[in-house]
């Protein structure tokens, strides 16, 4: 074959399609779900992949929540967004968040996991009164709720309402 011949090049680098959730019609993942050993991640990528695809609904990206994600690792919810947008697996997502950003052990981010799981706003005096109100319509104790129980059940309640 001679040089340059079509079967010898290599195709021209294409963004993959961007497809996920649509968070229009079905809930992110549940912050519990760890991605990578990360709590939060799996939540945060089914948002963001929405983003892009426009599908996101009431969701936001780049919230409070993906925050706690983006400040334990030291990276900027544009730098994540950017990986989404060119088509990254939840695996590349990982090893890109492990490549990126402040270096943590296994065992640091699985401590970190473990502490934001177990974590409630109603023990942050500026979210109290906002998480209690929140928690409350939902039928659930405050002052037993964690985040992430709190944000598992609005999904559910949501699309319960939605289905209906």
């Amino acid at each position: 074959m001679a040089t340059g011949s079509p079967a010898l090049s290599e195709p021209p680098r294409m963004k993959k399609k961007v497809t996920g959730k649509d968070l229009t019609k079905e809930a992110p993942r549940s912050p519990r779900i760890r991605v990578g050993g990360y709590a939060i991640l799996g939540r945060t990528i089914d948002k963001a992949r929405a983003l892009v695809a426009g599908n996101i609904g009431e969701y936001h990206f780049d919230c409070p929540l993906d925050n706690m994600l983006f400040g334990f690792k030291g990276v900027k919810g544009d730098n994540f967004k950017s990986q989404i947008q060119q088509g990254a697996s939840d695996q590349e997502i990982v090893e890109w968040l492990n490549e990126t950003g402040e270096e943590k052990t296994p065992e640091e981010i699985k401590r970190w996991a473990d502490e934001v799981e177990a974590s409630s706003l109603y023990n942050h005096p500026e979210k109290q009164d906002f998480f209690s109100e929140a928690v409350k319509k939902l039928g659930l104790d405050p002052a037993e709720t964690t985040t992430f129980g709190w944000l598992e059940e609005d999904d559910k309640v949501s699309y319960q309402q939605q289905a209906a």
